[in-house]
């Protein structure tokens, strides 16, 4: 990597605003000078960045002047609004929102599973759904070794796919319980403490909701598998931060639960949590600040030896976000795909 970039981070007020600048620390991501940028509302406000306490900035075209990488982390209608002056600029753009995802020009990315497509040194990226990432990850070792060919899935996601006000509400209400009070719902549609609901997104004529829907796509294009067969249910638990998905995954060729557990045991972004002894698995406390995906409890399907179930939990605010728009600024650097 080069002595610094000059990185502009829309939405830095944000949860996955905040998250970016808190991983580009962690990870000594070389920045020469931070841009923060979000609405003219946050414009003002102060966010820290390497001990130093800096100036949100409006979002504006005229604020990508000499950028070298941005991430958008604002929402899909800010990116489309947005993107286009950050590339004529000559930056190159991680977008987190769902925006270009399918669009078939621009790469949907998790470094782990396809980053060999940042070789072709894009200028546009796009950050996975935060559900379909988590999930391509521990996908990924099994897939190379006996071919994906259908997935059933339960998500359990936790509030923070919702935002800083979303966490902000479930810790309210939980201190509403806790007082004898009946707490209010307004970020989301249902009260989530000490609850669970269907994920909060539009449910389509089809009877899947957006969420669901976002899974299917994104993982087939992820995966390269336009073909694949995909049943996800996304519902949305009380649990501040860290998505969680119960997983049947069916394959071309057999694969034992040992053979699974060896590849997921060493495949990267991973972390093997399997003791059945303890009963110890993947848990959304565990995986919360964690960069890898925890991944575990692991067994046959009864009768289809080329079936396995597992348990995953990642963090939805850095692997399903934050780490994995860092990690490729950062897979992009090595490339030599960074303006200099």
């Amino acid at each position: 990597m080069q002595q610094g970039y000059r990185v502009a981070v829309v939405g830095v007020t944000g949860a996955v605003g905040q998250e970016i600048l808190r991983v580009m620390e962690r990870r000594n991501f070389p920045v020469s000078e931070l841009i923060p940028l979000a609405s003219e509302r946050s414009a003002g406000s102060e966010v820290v960045f390497q001990g130093r306490k800096m100036k949100v900035r409006k979002l504006e075209s005229s604020a990508f002047e000499g950028v070298q990488v941005a991430f958008f982390s604002a929402g899909a209608t800010r990116s489309r609004e947005f993107i286009p002056a950050a590339r004529k600029a000559g930056a190159v753009v991680v977008d987190n929102s769902s925006a270009f995802r399918m669009d078939p020009h621009v790469p949907l990315v998790v470094p782990e599973v396809n980053g060999e497509l940042l070789s072709q040194k894009p200028g546009l990226i796009a950050n996975p759904n935060c559900s379909a990432a988590i999930l391509a990850v521990a996908l990924a070792p099994l897939h190379r070794a006996a071919g994906l060919e259908g997935v059933v899935v339960a998500t359990y996601q936790s509030a923070s796919g919702a935002g800083a006000r979303a966490m902000q509400e479930l810790e309210h209400q939980v201190r509403e319980f806790a007082a004898g009070r009946e707490p209010k719902a307004e970020v989301f549609p249902h009260v989530l403490a000490f609850n669970l609901f269907s994920h909060n997104s539009p449910v389509g004529k089809d009877g899947y909701n957006e969420e669901e829907s976002k899974m299917v796509e994104e993982t087939k294009k992820i995966f390269g598998l336009p073909d694949l067969r995909m049943t996800p249910t996304c519902v949305r638990v009380a649990v501040p931060r860290a998505h969680s998905e119960a997983v049947v995954a069916r394959f071309a060729r057999p694969l034992t639960v040992e053979q699974a557990r060896a590849l997921l045991a060493k495949a990267p972004g991973l972390r093997l949590v399997d003791d059945p002894r303890k009963n110890l698995f993947p848990m959304p406390k565990d995986a919360s600040g964690d960069l890898d995906v925890l991944v575990g409890r692991i067994r046959a399907v009864p009768g289809d030896e080329c079936s396995l179930a597992f348990f995953v939990s990642g963090d939805q605010l850095l692997k399903g976000a934050a780490w994995n728009a860092v990690q490729i600024a950062e897979e992009m650097a090595k490339l030599g795909g960074l303006p200099s």
